[in-house]
């Protein structure tokens, strides 16, 4: 009887519970699902997901939100596969380390990440940090502590001793120490392997590390080659027993197809890559994340005296502008392209640079978008969740002011963002 009594009166309840929705109606949407766009859909967001795609502007029904961009190209959240919050180019960057704390560092890479998000990009992915801010970062986002993209981060980057990414270059001799594993410094393939243990031990979901020489370390060279094929075939072995990606830092040559050939997932940067390396990257399905935005900055700043270490000057005024063009080529040998800055090299925020740096080099507008949805969460493995605006995939939603396809000046205008079926932003 108390069952009987119970269904009668949920069957009374049940019927005048409203269930609420929220109704985007959107005037253009670039869904990233291949080249389609619709005009005047609405999308219908349950929760964090997409639940309906339907034509026209459908009505509200009771409890119902209906956020009108009716004006606006609506896209998936942008995603960025380059950046770094832990830092931010400037004149005393080389210094910082004197008179910052890890705190500091944290509480300002927030800062940087708020940027992110409100200029659209929902999505990072963090190659490299200091203090594992990274981590820490992305347990504050998930907690709603603070606001910023879904970051997927590497932690700490690994090197050689003496690399790119080795954190004792440049110090006096007495304070150089012989930094190991812990630190992202290996010399070996058992040094290797460990380094990516460390790496899942502390909280990341993906590997970096620094195949060649770089523009910003202070030390001589930034393309010669810094890892051996055992070295780098330890690290990505190890990558795939714990379903790690590995990205890597190259601007070398050499450096990049010694990667390519050990099953890389993406080279960052690729300066120095020429047909033959392009040819490879094909055969191996590598993507190439290009990361223009730095190369025009490191070379702007390298004309202003002081700017950076001479050490640094020098490597950034012959690197940068090469960029630009190794891209077109790359481009249209076919190569596949995922978006990213190399955000902290240059400012956070101006992330939507890169859209025009990529299509001032050829590539149509439209595929900029793809490099920044669907592809950038090709690289992630999170395809089948994020990077298009899908039923059942997360709703990461931004939107601009009319039509960037014609006028990519508009990525600078996002007025609004929804991350995981939240608002952060609107007009």
């Amino acid at each position: 009887m108390n069952k009987l009594r119970l269904c009668v009166l949920a069957a009374c309840i049940l019927p005048t519970l409203a269930h609420s929705a929220t109704l985007i109606h959107a005037g253009t949407v670039i869904t990233a699902e291949g080249k389609q766009i619709l005009k005047q859909h609405t999308i219908v967001v349950d929760g964090d997901k997409i639940s309906a795609i339907e034509r026209g502007f459908k009505a509200a029904s009771a409890g119902d939100t209906v956020i009108d961009l009716s004006n606006q190209t609506v896209m998936p959240g942008l995603m960025d596969m380059h950046t770094h919050f832990s830092t931010q180019s400037s004149p005393t960057t080389y210094t910082e380390g004197f008179t910052m704390n890890e705190a500091d560092y944290a509480l300002r890479g927030a800062v940087f990440a708020r940027k992110t998000l409100l200029a659209g990009f929902t999505t990072v992915r963090e190659l490299g940090d200091s203090f594992h801010i990274s981590t820490a970062l992305r347990k504050a986002i998930d907690a709603g502590y603070t606001d910023g993209p879904r970051i997927f981060t590497a932690g700490t980057s690994i090197a050689t001793t003496g690399g790119h990414a080795d954190p004792t270059n440049g110090l006096a001799y007495g304070r150089m120490g012989n930094p190991g594993p812990d630190e992202g410094v290996i010399n070996g393939p058992d040094e290797a392997r460990k380094a990516v243990r460390q790496r899942y031990k502390e909280g990341a979901d993906l590997i970096k590390i620094t195949a060649t020489g770089g523009v910003l370390s202070v030390a001589k060279s930034g393309k010669n080659s810094q890892f051996s094929d055992e070295e780098l075939k330890a690290i990505v072995d190890t990558a795939k027993d714990y379903n790690f990606t590995v990205a890597v830092h190259a601007h070398g040559k050499e450096g990049m197809e010694r990667a390519i050939k050990a099953g890389v997932t993406s080279i960052e940067h690729g300066t120095f890559m020429d047909d033959k390396t392009m040819a490879l990257m094909k055969q191996h399905g590598t993507y190439l994340v290009p990361t223009l935005s730095a190369g025009k900055f490191v070379a702007e700043k390298a004309k202003i005296p002081g700017y950076f270490p001479e050490i640094v000057r020098l490597k950034a005024a012959a690197t940068g502008p090469l960029m630009q063009d190794m891209f077109k080529r790359a481009y249209k040998a076919g190569v596949k392209i995922a978006f990213g800055t190399d955000a902290g090299v240059g400012m956070h925020g101006d992330n939507w640079k890169e859209f025009l740096y990529m299509n001032e080099a050829g590539m149509p507008a439209h595929e900029t978008i793809l490099a920044a949805t669907i592809d950038a969460a090709t690289v992630l493995n999170q395809q089948d969740t994020l990077g298009s605006i899908k039923v059942g995939k997360v709703a990461d939603i931004v939107a601009v002011p009319g039509d960037p396809l014609s006028d990519l000046q508009l990525m600078s205008k996002v007025d609004f963002v929804m991350k995981a079926g939240k608002v952060y932003k609107q007009p």
